[in-house]
């Protein structure tokens, strides 16, 4: 499932169309990197360069010039060497960036340095993601300094260079049809190995057999790679927000925590559920899963145009301080306990974040100073959570340990909202019956 070139020559015009006049832009691809010796890890192309392109070839840079009358859109990327492909595969080159991607012009990298220097000239605007790739940094720093050297040979140099992130990114928080269908999809895929992890687990097993599993599954329906590091915490290592390891065994009284969501054409889903290994919840397990499923229901339920960003992660304190107070783990007044963050031990973390191609999705939360309010288009994550610290003394033996968080992707639409991973299981009834029918 991918999307059309003609797709990625919209968004350059889009783009292009937004850019101030007489400016030029840069959007650099991602290299190869190595991981250890001569090994590399598998190549994910760079989001920005992906987003305008569609090309998934190495060490590219995209460059975009409002009004050129030669072509808006360039490209150069590596050549073609027919020697070298046999050891790393087909490259498109300059012809096929032109044929293939639609880009107005296309010339080797080779050909870099010496061509840039004369496209920035006279430009009045250097827009690109300055701070964000060193490398670049460091060739435009060169450019720039060619076209000072040439200042009596009448070489004019930009007189501001911007952050392209203030137009792209603005671009990119807002999905159209054809990209919500994408995310749907790995959103389906996700939903669908979370729920055969939690037939498949049992007590005796290792965390790293449920990671397969969920990536198992994803693979084979076409979903090659995750969109993050999966987490796979059973026990106290659920209290571990960003717990990667996966090499514990699940015992059987225990929960774990699964955070994990594939990546298709480029585009993140992310799901977190929770479950007991044995296939039956606790008491205490049970009390404290409720308070956080019931949280998040209410703040998807919140979701919809208009509702500033921030309100829901208000909710979501109100929530879980009221839940905390309910089952002793907070003692006193509610507004008091919210006021001086009481809660912070228990839940740390936001309710959820931007989603799109990158899991940790682009795009500002704030505008002068407050926080936006949603509109159509926006995908974002809603991921309450509450976790007791296996070395807690203040609270009762019977919270020590329990990590819960419930996590889904949600499309505000024109009307209210869409939760795009409701195929798998998250009330406590929903989850302990498809773990039975798994035995």
């Amino acid at each position: 499932m991918k999307l059309n070139m003609q797709h990625y020559k919209q968004r350059r015009d889009t783009l292009i169309q937004q850019l101030p006049a007489g400016s030029i832009a840069l959007v650099p691809a991602a290299s190869l990197k190595t991981r250890n010796r001569d090994a590399e890890y598998a190549f994910r192309q760079d989001s920005d360069f992906y987003y305008l392109t569609g090309f998934n070839e190495p060490d590219a840079l995209l460059v975009l010039i409002p009004g050129r009358a030669e072509g808006q859109s360039i490209l150069f990327c590596p050549p073609r060497d027919p020697a070298m492909e046999i050891w790393t595969g087909y490259r498109a080159g300059p012809e096929g960036c032109v044929a293939d991607y639609g880009v107005d012009q296309a010339f080797v990298l080779a050909q870099l340095d010496e061509l840039m220097p004369g496209l920035i000239n006279g430009r009045q605007a250097l827009c690109y993601a300055q701070g964000s790739y060193p490398e670049l940094d460091a060739r435009v720093n060169r450019w720039l300094t060619t076209l000072r050297t040439g200042v009596r040979q009448g070489m004019v140099l930009p007189e501001q260079v911007l952050l392209l992130d203030n137009w792209l990114h603005e671009m990119r928080l807002f999905k159209d049809a054809a990209e919500v269908e994408i995310m749907q999809r790995a959103a389906t895929l996700s939903a669908e190995a979370h729920s055969l992890a939690m037939q498949r687990c049992r007590p005796g097993m290792y965390e790293y057999q449920l990671e397969a599993i969920i990536q198992q599954h994803c693979a084979m329906s076409g979903a090659r790679f995750q969109a993050y590091s999966p987490i796979v915490g059973g026990g106290a290592n659920a209290c571990i927000l960003h717990y990667i390891d996966n090499n514990a065994e699940l015992k059987a009284d225990d929960l774990v925590l699964i955070d994990a969501g594939c990546e298709l054409d480029c585009y993140a889903s992310d799901i977190t559920r929770t479950f007991p290994v044995s296939g039956r919840f606790t008491e205490p397990q049970r009390a404290l899963y409720q308070v956080v499923l019931d949280a998040q229901l209410a703040c998807i339920d919140a979701i919809r145009p208009g509702v500033p960003w921030g309100d829901i992660h208000e909710l979501s304190i109100r929530l879980l301080t009221q839940g905390l107070l309910k089952l002793g783990l907070l003692q006193g007044d509610l507004e008091n306990l919210i006021r001086t963050e009481a809660y912070k031990p228990f839940y740390m973390h936001r309710i959820g974040h931007w989603l799109g191609m990158d899991v940790h999705d682009v795009g500002r939360y704030k505008l002068q100073g407050q926080w936006r309010p949603l509109a159509a288009g926006m995908v974002m994550t809603v991921e309450p959570g509450l976790y007791v610290a296996p070395d807690n003394l203040q609270v009762d033996a019977c919270w020590r340990g329990i990590g819960i968080r419930i996590e889904d992707d949600v499309l505000v639409t024109e009307t209210g909202h869409q939760v795009l991973t409701d195929a798998v299981p998250k009330s406590i009834e929903a989850i302990e019956a498809l773990m039975q029918a798994g035995d």
